[in-house]
């Protein structure tokens, strides 16, 4: 561990209770410093953690740093749990003298930390038989399934069970967004030559959310190129999704293919028992004693995302916390659950409902909606009403179609990616999503 945080750590233990200090800063790790930008990056375990000391600790957390390194720094907490670490170039990075960032696993991401139901149990078995022996069991092993299921779980037990095993193995852990940023960066500085010796020298390649490669043909023809490299290297790959592989548009016909040459796998959304489970092992984990009528309670509000799930149990734990008590029965779930409890009184979203709120909103009517008409006061809110059928009633995308006339599936894809893209720029679509999100939770 870095000296610095050593040194750090011993006045923060000063400062915070006992159990606070063991739940939250023991287990954190300083990645990186970045001295150019006066920046600290502190990697922590779960949303938990992050804004346990966000939110009580970092003014404290920064005058000691600060203290400690003597000189002015800002730190950044990063949750391994939905949270990548920012890439620094292996260009950048010997311009500063600093090594590029080794493969880091979230430490709670283990085979043995994972919950298996019948929703899971498969790609749990798969992703076993491929730690235990890489590129003979499946290769590549696709891994597709919602947000928050459980994808980058075990991708990450696959990564830290085989260094476990075999310390000496090149594994690189990357998300698609990273592995683009990168070759970016190396081609902008003219440095391809060791983006693909990083990439195509590994012995286990392990890429998430492959999904975001499409409409850049240029990356999907070097990741084309690194696919082959390793494939005909016997090396494995390990590739997750949020939908398998003919579903992901636009994609190169050669690349659809070979994620196809393996075995693909899904996760689904867990049953009420394996839903308890992971409550109750979540529980036991931070040493809280939780009644079974409250996970049951959240188990029951919460059926399609795991991390959702762990989301209304942290917030039991954080107000355990706060209220210096390790015990959390009915009365005090409900009070700090009672927004989520509230969700009971609203209808239950279906497509049909979208398409209603959807078109009174923009005062047109559901028949345009499902309509072949193309002029933009149609296709712009069909479009919208398609992006909340999948991200809020999370049917598929051929479910969509269908409900809008008969269309492909690829074109409501197309859709809701693009609805997804715009609104990180257009301050109008942003508005319009963010009061059709209202009146779909019924805070209009």
């Amino acid at each position: 561990m870095t000296t610095f945080w050593q040194q750090a750590l011993a006045k923060i233990k000063e400062e915070v209770r006992e159990t606070s200090f063991e739940q939250w800063f023991s287990p954190a790790t300083v990645i990186r410093v970045e001295k150019q930008g006066d920046t600290v990056y502190l990697c922590v375990n779960d949303e938990y953690a992050k804004n346990a000391i966000e939110t009580l600790y970092m003014k404290m957390l920064t005058e000691t740093l600060c203290e400690v390194l003597g000189e002015a720094v800002f730190p950044v907490i990063i949750d391994l749990s939905t949270e990548s670490i920012p890439a620094i170039s292996p260009v950048a990075a010997a311009r500063r003298g600093v090594p590029a960032a080794a493969p880091v696993f979230n430490p709670r991401y283990t085979f043995d930390s994972f919950v298996v139901g019948s929703s899971n149990r498969f790609s749990h078995a798969a992703s076993m038989a491929v730690a235990e022996s890489p590129s003979r069991s499946y290769n590549p092993l696709f891994i597709y399934g919602g947000s928050g299921l459980g994808k980058t779980h075990l991708m990450h037990a696959i990564g830290q069970a085989v260094l476990k095993k075999t310390p000496g193995k090149k594994v690189v852990y990357v998300s698609s967004e990273a592995f683009t940023n990168e070759f970016i960066s190396m081609l902008r500085e003219n440095r391809l030559d060791h983006f693909k010796a990083r990439y195509r020298n590994t012995d286990i390649l392990l890429i998430d959310d492959i999904q975001f490669l499409t409409e850049k043909d240029r990356i999907q023809e070097e990741f084309f190129h690194t696919f082959n490299a390793l494939h005909d290297a016997g090396r494995q790959i390990v590739i997750s999704s949020d939908r398998p592989p003919k579903e992901i548009s636009p994609l190169e016909e050669r690349l659809r293919s070979r994620f196809e040459w393996g075995l693909i796998t899904d996760i689904q959304p867990p049953d009420w028992e394996t839903r308890c489970a992971i409550l109750q092992r979540k529980a036991l984990s931070e040493h809280i004693s939780i009644d079974n009528d409250v996970v049951a309670l959240i188990a029951d509000k919460i059926k399609t995302n795991i991390r959702e799930l762990e989301g209304a149990l942290n917030k039991v734990i954080y107000s355990c916390e706060l209220n210096k008590t390790n015990h959390a029965d009915m009365a005090f779930a409900k009070e700090v659950l009672k927004d989520l409890l509230a969700m009971d009184d609203l209808p239950k979203l279906s497509n049909s409902l979208v398409q209603k709120i959807v078109a009174d909103y923009f005062a047109v009517t559901v028949e345009e909606l499902k309509s072949k008409k193309k002029d933009r006061i149609i296709t712009h809110p069909r479009q919208i009403a398609m992006y909340f059928c999948r991200e809020a009633v999370g049917t598929t995308t051929p479910q969509i179609g269908r409900d809008f006339g008969g269309r492909d599936h690829t074109t409501v894809m197309y859709a809701c990616e693009k609805i997804s893209t715009a609104r990180k720029t257009n301050s109008q679509l942003d508005h319009d999503l963010n009061e059709i999100e209202k009146i779909l939770l019924g805070k209009a």
